[in-house]
């Protein structure tokens, strides 16, 4: 008993991260999924690296000269399908973001980003692999339009906010009702890889999920995929209080992900690795929990104003603004 106390001890104790990432670009590219296409098919919130484009086919740690997120070493790119608002008159409008209150002040609309690999609260004790160069992977289809496909995914969930800080109760599709505080997304990335390809054609395939909810202990990796890397998991918060007193008249929901969905259960989102050298892995391998892992400890980081300084001008030429007739690539 002595014994195994003793390699407790001693167990290696991995980071986990949680950083803001300001907004980098709002528009219609995927690179994942539709390489080269402009525009793409709908409207994404991107946040990260200022390498950002249609094709991504360099590493961004190469050609990235500024991120939108709190370490300065992170040129990775993260990115969600947008939210709009639709009135009764049939006009849409996109929904601003909120930065998250365990952020710092000032943070231009962006997400928070989690690299995990026990739960929310400790660090655990597994040997975690950072991603190697090159890898990408997807989470969730904007294809899933039943509610009993979509709770097969137990890390994409919607949060009916009573305040920035509220976190539960979760649910696989849009909140019936208006809600005080806005509107959190959550997408929950599979931490188990198969060791050996950085994509695979549905940009799923080479990753495997052994959680059963979200910010919780994952079971054992397979056999098929045996390499344990971080879970890597969004929020996003959407400010749809200005439309409370917009609900309309009966009861139905009035938010539609860029995709057309007003269901949610196609809630998807998008990495593209871009850590430089091997910072990640030096996070990976370090005790450092949070903002602890700040300043040097082991990561380089940088002010809000830098963050938010950070940009990319649109590809495509079309108006995301005000009050619109249609979903952008979704017209009537």
């Amino acid at each position: 008993m002595k014994l195994i106390q003793i390699a407790a001890l001693v167990a290696p104790a991995q980071a986990a991260l949680r950083f803001g990432c300001s907004t980098l670009s709002i528009q219609r590219l995927d690179p994942l999924v539709e390489p080269g296409k402009l525009p793409s098919a709908h409207v994404h919130q991107i946040v990260g690296g200022n390498a950002f484009n249609a094709t991504m086919d360099k590493d961004p740690s190469d050609v990235a000269s500024c991120t939108t997120c709190t370490f300065s070493e992170d040129f990775s790119n993260y990115w969600t399908a947008a939210m709009f608002f639709k009135h009764e008159n049939g006009s849409y409008k996109r929904v601003p973001i909120m930065q998250n209150t365990a952020l710092p002040n000032g943070i231009n609309g962006g997400m928070t980003v989690y690299y995990t690999q026990q739960d929310f609260n400790t660090n655990g004790n597994q040997k975690i692999t950072a991603f190697p160069k090159g890898f990408r992977m997807t989470v969730g289809s904007p294809t899933t339009n039943t509610v009993e496909d979509a709770k097969k995914h137990p890390g994409l969930r919607f949060v009916c906010l009573q305040d920035k800080a509220t976190r539960f109760p979760e649910s696989p599709d849009f909140p019936p009702k208006a809600c005080k505080g806005g509107i959190m997304t959550v997408h929950h990335f599979p931490s188990c890889w198969d060791g050996k390809n950085v994509d695979s054609p549905n940009h799923q395939d080479h990753m495997y999920n052994t959680a059963k909810e979200a910010f919780s202990p994952a079971g054992a990796c397979p056999a098929s995929h045996p390499v344990r890397m971080a879970q890597v998991a969004y929020e996003t918060l959407w400010d749809t209080t200005q439309f409370n007193n917009m609900w309309p008249k009966d009861g139905s929901n009035p938010f539609f992900l860029s995709y057309n969905d007003n269901k949610g259960y196609g809630t998807h989102a998008d990495y593209l690795f871009g850590w430089k050298g091997d910072s990640l892995q030096k996070a990976m391998d370090s005790k450092c929990m949070f903002q602890a892992c700040e300043n040097g400890k082991p990561l380089q980081s940088q002010s809000v104003a830098a963050m938010n300084k950070c940009a990319v001008k649109s590809s495509v030429n079309e108006n995301l603004d005000g009050w619109l007739k249609a979903l952008p690539g979704m017209s009537m």
